[in-house]
């Protein structure tokens, strides 16, 4: 150890970067290859969303259960777990193959997605807890480079996508698998180092003083959101979905012998969902969300300047703090006021530079929100260890994927109907698609079939019949409507922090807690 840091620490971070970048390129590869799926299996906006939202429920798996053991098994454990997860979910996903029926399609690719999320969950795992103890005089600052990963993995997605995708009309299968290559090399970067461990663990608490701090409230949290992908994704009847959420909910109870929680953290729960839906959410939409406002290539430029604004933007975390004086709280108000101004841009952009200027707005904005929030609850609740913020990260991912992705193409659905409804009712009957899309208690809608959309869209915009034009303008005006139903959820984050900054200082402000601390209250 040198001044307390492990000698490592910086070969454990740039390892834990790697293995964050590899998600971030294959969600960022995913996000441009929505159009092809659509296109050969012929899927709505919601079945695409259902999809997309695979990658965040498998997520929400391997980072809740790995937070829980990992603290016991060890981080080399579950990197080798995430790594064989990582090949799987290739194999299972190449398996989709034009000419199948649309439902084999789905479930390969929906399960595909679903084993590639697992492994990225398993990974932050271990990057997230790893950061935070390893840096625990500069957590924010640390984690924000940590997750500075994300956006890279996004910039080189999206440059796959723009490149390998529309200049050489690559296949899926191809972009995709790239993702295999940051893959193999996080394996080796992990490979035969040794890791601390967290303050909790290393003062021997037992999981049900790790797991007080989250308690009944933090547990109910988790396991509502564990309810809705019983519900959604395995199908199961909803008594016995909420029977099973009702199993893990008594589970943490009698574990933490009937700890309410900390009501910090379950409002800290409660807004990392919120940022989940919005920020990760809608990052699986807005290339396809500005493609089709704009051009397809257009849209995927997009995608990579804005995730390249972020990247450089993560570095500079500790850097605004210290300029603006500002607590990590106050940083995510002022973050989630800017990303609610962003969304609202970019959703009356109707040029390429005007939409570099509106998703810059927005970018700043969403920047810092996920980093940053595991960055206060492991300032303010030490003795969780991995625990708290591997289950915070868990209901970011599920919330992104039951919540944020599947909102958004339900709202695509949505809008885009009623736009073509409106102006055209005979034609909404032909394009109209037979399946309906459903979220959570909204009546079901019935979006445009993905395969007519995508042949009209193909055409050249001054090619198009009138039809044609009608069909591409009604879909274009259901994203900008969208986007604005989508800047309520940081309105909604803003209020929270408002209140979290005024209890902060009431209080006599921000500090980070030591377990120690907590004791002695």
């Amino acid at each position: 150890m040198e001044n307390g840091i492990a000698t490592n620490a910086k070969r454990l971070l740039w390892a834990g970067f790697a293995a964050i970048l590899a998600a971030g390129i294959g969600f960022g590869i995913r996000g441009g290859i929505l159009a092809n799926w659509a296109a050969d299996f012929g899927f709505t906006g919601g079945q695409l969303g259902a999809i997309g939202g695979a990658g965040f429920t498998g997520f929400c798996f391997g980072i809740i259960i790995g937070g829980v053991i990992v603290d016991k098994i060890g981080y080399g454990k579950l990197v080798v777990a995430a790594f064989l997860f990582h090949v799987i979910s290739a194999f299972v996903t190449f398996a989709a193959t034009k000419g199948q029926s649309p439902d084999t399609a789905y479930n390969y690719l929906y399960w595909g997605t679903f084993i590639f999320a697992l492994a990225n969950g398993t990974l932050e795992a271990v990057a997230n807890p790893l950061v935070a103890t390893l840096f625990p005089k500069n957590r924010t600052h640390y984690l924000n480079i940590l997750h500075a990963s994300w956006p890279a993995g996004l910039v080189l997605g999206g440059l796959v996508g723009w490149i390998l995708g529309d200049q050489m009309q690559a296949s899926w299968k191809l972009q995709l698998g790239l993702f295999l290559i940051p893959t193999a090399i996080y394996g080796l970067m992990f490979m035969g180092q040794t890791f601390p461990k967290s303050e909790a663990s290393a003062k021997g608490l037992s999981l049900g003083e790790m797991l007080k701090d989250v308690g009944i409230l933090g547990a109910a949290v988790a396991s509502y959101l564990l309810v809705l992908f019983f519900q959604n994704a395995l199908h199961l009847d909803q008594k016995v979905s909420f029977a099973m959420g009702g199993i893990i909910l008594v589970a943490v109870a009698v574990i933490t012998r009937f700890s309410l929680g900390a009501i910090l953290l379950f409002v800290l729960l409660i807004t990392h969902v919120l940022v989940g839906a919005v920020e990760l959410g809608t990052d699986g939409w807005i290339q396809n969300i500005t493609g089709n406002i704009l051009t397809t290539s257009e849209g995927k430029i997009l995608f990579v300047f804005t995730s390249l604004l972020m990247f450089a933007l993560r570095f500079c975390a500790h850097f605004i703090e210290k300029t603006l004086k500002v607590s990590p709280v106050g940083l995510l108000l002022i973050c989630a006021i800017l990303a609610a101004i962003g969304l609202n841009l970019v959703s009356g952009i109707t040029s390429f530079a005007g939409a570099m200027l509106a998703l810059a707005v927005y970018a700043l904005g969403k920047t810092f929100f996920w980093p940053t929030m595991l960055a206060v609850a492991s300032d303010r609740f030490p003795r969780s260890g991995a625990i708290a913020i591997s289950i915070m990260g868990g209901c970011g991912m599920m919330s992104a994927g039951l919540l944020g992705s599947a909102g958004l193409g339900y709202a695509k659905d949505r809008f885009a109907g009623e736009e073509l409804q409106k102006a055209n009712p005979a034609l909404y009957a032909t394009y109209k698609a037979e399946t309906p899309s459903t979220f959570l208690f909204l009546t079901p809608v019935h979006g445009l079939d993905g395969t007519k959309l995508a042949a009209a869209q193909a055409v050249p915009a001054e090619k198009r019949t009138p039809e044609q034009k009608t069909v591409a303008d009604a879909s274009i005006a259901g994203d900008r409507h969208t986007l604005q139903a989508d800047s309520f959820i940081p309105m909604t984050m803003a209020a929270i922090y408002l209140l979290l900054l005024l209890y902060f200082k009431a209080i006599g402000g921000y500090k980070t807690v030591t377990i120690a601390d907590a004791k002695a209250k």
